[in-house]
């Protein structure tokens, strides 16, 4: 028997194995259990819409607050991790190694009890708390891969740029970052995925109904539920975020021809 006829039986096999397992699945689940536990009617319908237009709706603007505050703190970072100035090379890296080595709840927690306590003054709303804490974390990760992206945009580019009379600083400006974010989309995309399932972590600072995210919706639902099916209508919704998320990362990466940032 040839190589790539064993390749092709043992791939048959690998099929009917799968075919097997979802019939055994099946006939052996409890299906009537499960539906009660997961799907209860009166539940999904006592969700609506309230779960679309409030929950999701706030986790979309959680998101998006964090994103914005991530990338632009990202981008500062990037460009201090790259400096020739020692201090900003040392404070960029020991921000991107603490906030990437310590849990995001932790960070939500020090900074809705930790900066008012620090700063007295400094009163920061419920919107204002979301943004830094989730953009100060995912900012530690789009960081490294905005320098990522920034090296590896060629060098003959800047030497050309540099050779036409431009500043160092108008050369990264308008010819190496532009070039870098179209490297580093697609995970830039990933992190935003990242991100909308962090905002679940908002539970923590206590919001008001009308601020809640999907999590916290669910949650609120689940107390006074007789089932599971609250959660898994929550889960539903991150996936209408983050599964075209995903095709669009993949479109973008297919887009800049495959190409990877480390």
């Amino acid at each position: 028997m040839s190589k790539r006829k064993r390749a092709q039986y043992f791939r048959y096999a690998q099929y009917g194995l799968l075919i097997l397992l979802a019939v055994v699945i099946g006939f052996t689940a409890d299906w009537a259990q499960l539906q009660k536990a997961f799907l209860n009617v009166d539940t999904i319908v006592s969700m609506f819409p309230n779960v679309i237009t409030v929950a999701l709706k706030n986790t979309i603007f959680y998101t998006v607050l964090g994103f914005s505050f991530g990338l632009a703190l990202g981008l500062v970072l990037a460009l201090m991790k790259l400096s020739t100035v020692g201090p900003y090379r040392w404070i960029a890296t020991a921000y991107i190694e603490f906030f990437r080595g310590i849990p995001a709840l932790l960070v939500f927690i020090g900074v809705f009890f930790g900066l008012p306590l620090a700063f007295p003054q400094l009163q920061l709303t419920s919107w204002a708390t979301v943004m830094v804490a989730l953009g100060g974390v995912g900012a530690a990760y789009m960081a490294e891969t905005i320098r990522a992206g920034i090296q590896a945009v060629p060098k003959g580019q800047i030497e050309a740029a540099r050779s036409l009379g431009m500043s160092s600083s108008r050369t990264m400006i308008t010819i190496v970052i532009p070039q870098a974010f179209r490297i580093i989309l697609p995970p830039l995309t990933n992190e935003l995925i990242m991100l909308t399932k962090d905002s679940s972590l908002i539970y923590v600072i206590g919001v008001s109904r009308d601020q809640y995210e999907l999590t916290k919706y669910g949650r609120e639902v689940l107390s006074r539920s007789p089932s599971l099916t609250p959660i898994l209508i929550a889960g539903l919704c991150y996936l209408i975020i983050t599964l075209p998320l995903g095709y669009l990362s993949r479109y973008l990466e297919n887009r800049t021809g495959g190409k990877k940032v480390s």
